[in-house]
């Protein structure tokens, strides 16, 4: 249950808005990177401290405030001090268990998105809150841990390819949305080989270790739509006209997140589908092999039941019996139990029972 929920109790009987981080404590300092842009101007650097990022405030060019490492909450609550931010935001930033949300406060908007990547050899899913601050002309980046799907983005703002510099903080924040949508679909691909050849194992030679797969599938399924499903009225309340913050021109790339997002939808369903039909093969293939080995083993019994009747019929130790005292009796019983087995086999056979 860790994927599906943390612990949140630390918390209890606190007044709202304190700032109290709830997640996995991940070791190393926090990361604070800032690009400061427009059309013609770029500045990118890594800040030692946190009260470097002060200085863009309120600058005419577009500043991209990314923190790695939100763990540490003293920087949480110096950046909420410098860009006046409610409380019960720097609360949220902190409580990495959110679910994907937006909230209009005017002067910003407050979104929360989960961030997957698939790792290790098994292609395990990782799953980090991502927490965005909008404002008019800057945009603020929570991270749990280092390492993002956000290279590409940068990369344009450095290359100054396309309209991200040309276009407001807005189409930043559609930008980082867009990388982590489109990361959702190498998830999915990831996870379409899995459940593709635990389909085949499932069909050959069904094992313990196959419904230990496809149950462990199945988990993730659930928490893969616990992080995306929500995701749809995010993106669907940025691209409605009550966004602000959300220009004319950016709503249009929106509505394009959003599609996506359903096509992310429909394919977790259909996953799903998909696993609870192969349990169901699962258990079928199980009771069939089952059925098999009883099958046989009722052969064999059978063809010993007249077999063991006539070995206990001359078995019994009468005096006076018909076939005791003749040469060729005991031959004579051995081949009438061959013939009598020989018999039923040909019967079974012919009833194709096997």
């Amino acid at each position: 249950m860790a994927k599906l929920m943390k612990k949140s109790s630390i918390k209890a009987g606190l007044p709202p808005g304190s700032l109290i981080f709830v997640g996995d404590k991940r070791a190393g300092e926090a990361k604070v990177n800032v690009i400061d842009y427009d059309e013609d101007h770029f500045q990118e650097k890594k800040l030692k401290r946190i009260d470097e990022c002060f200085v863009f405030k309120n600058k005419a060019p577009i500043t991209w405030i990314d923190v790695d490492m939100v763990n540490e909450t003293n920087i949480v609550e110096k950046l909420g001090e410098c860009h006046v931010l409610h409380p019960l935001v720097l609360e949220d930033i902190l409580n990495t268990d959110q679910r994907p949300k937006m909230e209009d406060y005017g002067e910003y908007l407050y979104i929360v998105v989960r961030m997957l990547t698939c790792s290790g050899k098994n292609g395990d899913i990782e799953s980090e809150q991502l927490s965005l601050i909008l404002g008019p002309n800057y945009l603020i980046s929570f991270q749990e841990k280092e390492g993002d799907v956000f290279n590409p983005v940068r990369e344009r703002l450095r290359a100054n390819k396309g309209r991200i510099r040309k276009a407001g903080a807005d189409y930043l924040a559609y930008c980082l949305l867009d990388a982590i949508v489109d990361n959702y679909f190498v998830v999915l691909e990831n996870y379409g080989e899995r459940i593709e050849l635990l389909e085949e194992q499932l069909i050959v030679n069904p094992t313990p270790a196959t419904l230990k797969a496809l149950h462990t599938l199945k988990r993730d399924m659930i928490f893969l739509r616990k992080s995306v499903w929500p995701l749809r009225e995010v993106i669907a309340g940025l691209e409605r006209e009550g966004a602000s913050l959300i220009s004319d021109s950016t709503r249009l790339y929106m509505r394009d997140v959003y599609d996506h997002t359903i096509q992310v939808i429909d394919a977790l369903e259909t996953f799903r589908d998909i696993l609870s039909g192969m349990l169901d093969i699962y258990l079928s293939s199980v009771s069939h092999k089952l059925n098999e080995v009883m099958k046989v083993l009722t052969i064999i019994a059978t063809i010993f039941i007249p077999l063991t009747f006539i070995v206990g019929l001359y078995g019994m130790n009468f005096k006076h019996m018909p076939e005791l005292e003749w040469y060729w009796g005991y031959p004579a019983v051995l081949l009438v139990m061959f013939i009598i087995s020989l018999f039923m086999v040909a019967f079974f056979r012919k009833k194709k029972w096997i």
